[in-house]
């Protein structure tokens, strides 16, 4: 059995990919400029997720209001190990969030079909300290999704699950070097 408490993600040897759900607005600055820029909030936390699916069930696969925009941000692994290094659990003493430059919480994991598994998905919230060292110095790519989600929704839709999964990134374990472990100790 698979321990419930691991990074699962799409990275290479020097790259990890997180994804994040926006407004068209917001994309569309975005990916014309080819990094953040406003409007784009860089004076409040942003929140990073690894797993496509939990994206896919947190933004009803595209199709919530101000989520209808789905990026994949290809950050370096160096930035992605530095966030977090300097992560709190969202669980923890509250003195100790509040002044925490990055949160992380974790969420059960989704199947295609949105329902809880057993074990969880990390969520990373980037605080408004290191908003610009995320978007100007870890970030080296974006590209949107959102044609990619809405065929995949469909194919749900239509019953045709096996077609649409072969559209999902491919996700492994990601290694977490030995000094973040307790990031993975509680929820």
């Amino acid at each position: 059995m698979a321990p419930q408490y691991e990074i699962r993600a799409d990275y290479d040897a020097r790259t990890i990919v997180v994804y994040q759900a926006y407004p068209p607005a917001i994309a569309d600055a975005a990916l014309r400029a080819g990094r953040f820029v406003e409007p784009f909030s860089f004076r409040r936390m942003t929140w990073i997720k690894p797993s496509f699916l939990w994206l896919m069930h947190r933004s009803n696969w595209a199709r919530k209001p101000g989520q209808e925009r789905v990026l994949a941000v290809r950050i370096t692994r160096e930035g992605w190990e530095e966030a977090l290094s300097q992560a709190v659990l969202t669980t923890a003493d509250p003195a100790a969030v509040a002044r925490a430059a990055v949160h992380v919480q974790w969420d059960p994991e989704r199947s295609a079909r949105g329902a809880a598994l057993n074990h969880y998905s990390i969520q990373v919230g980037i605080g408004r300290h290191l908003i610009r060292t995320f978007t100007d110095d870890w970030t080296v790519g974006l590209t949107d999704l959102t044609p990619h989600v809405r065929k995949a929704a469909e194919l749900m839709r239509t019953g045709r699950t096996d077609r649409a999964q072969r559209l999902f990134p491919a996700e492994r374990v990601y290694p977490l070097p030995p000094a973040l472990d307790c990031l993975r100790t509680a929820r």
